[in-house]
């Protein structure tokens, strides 16, 4: 007779739901696939960093799915400071969101695969990546935990927003980072292009297109509010360590 194990067999888990985020204007949301972001795609950020900003191809790095947390509103989204860093840094990003996939999309063609636009913040363990980079070693883990990629409801609309536009953000009501999207190294349809030159793009992916000089270290109560002319802010709080928003059942 065969053998029975006198173990319990695991059932076979049920996952969480997938990440979605607000969309103005409608009651449907966004549902988030996969999370693409950029590096040092603002000249004075690349000097902070320690960088030179030549105009070289540019190159991307991902946070998962877990990441997301949806921030729009007044009241935002609240962030406990995470695990295993003691130095969490900001960076105000404009994020796109792909309504139609595509690969090898040429710059002209982006606005009719993107949905809309949002406000999102890189948050990054900095010393987890500079102890990472000096190593020499994947700085994966400071870039993608929970709650690491906190985004705005999404205004519809694939044209890419004018560069004069003002990209900011207040922490505890002062102004930390300011710029415009005008300053990007690679504008939001080459960025686009680029990437589906690397990755077929996929309806409910999200591009964070890099952040302006004044990156900085933020503590627990700090409240961080981030805009960009024409779009809803993306509003979070830091608290204590505990279990983030989107990781609740």
């Amino acid at each position: 007779m065969p053998h029975k194990s006198a173990m319990t067999e695991m059932p076979v888990p049920s996952l969480p739901p997938a990440p979605s985020l607000a969309v103005v204007g409608s009651t449907a949301r966004f549902p988030v696939g996969r999370i693409f972001c950029v590096g040092r795609n603002y000249a004075d950020h690349a000097r902070e960093m320690g960088a030179d900003p030549v105009r070289e191809a540019p190159f991307f790095f991902t946070k998962g799915p877990h990441a997301i947390l949806d921030a729009g509103g007044a009241q935002g989204a609240n962030l406990p400071y995470p695990t295993q860093t003691a130095n969490l840094h900001h960076e105000i990003e404009l994020v796109v969101a792909i309504g139609v996939g595509g690969a090898d999309i040429a710059p002209e063609a982006v606005a009719d695969h993107v949905f809309g636009h949002a406000v999102g913040i890189d948050f990054t363990r900095r010393d987890r990546q500079d102890e990472a980079k000096a190593a020499r070693r994947p700085w994966d883990m400071s870039k993608s935990f929970d709650g690491a990629g906190p985004v705005g409801a999404i205004t519809p609309g694939g044209a890419p927003l004018d560069g004069d536009s003002a990209i900011t953000l207040d922490v505890d009501g002062v102004r930390v980072q300011s710029g415009h999207l005008g300053a990007m190294i690679w504008g939001e349809a080459e960025l686009v292009a680029e990437l589906s030159r690397w990755q077929a793009l996929q309806p409910g992916d999200l591009i964070f297109t890099g952040t302006p000089a004044g990156v900085g270290a933020v503590g627990v109560g700090a409240r961080l509010v981030g805009q960009v002319d024409g779009l809803e802010p993306v509003v979070v709080t830091i608290g204590d360590r505990s279990v983030p928003d989107n990781a609740r059942s």
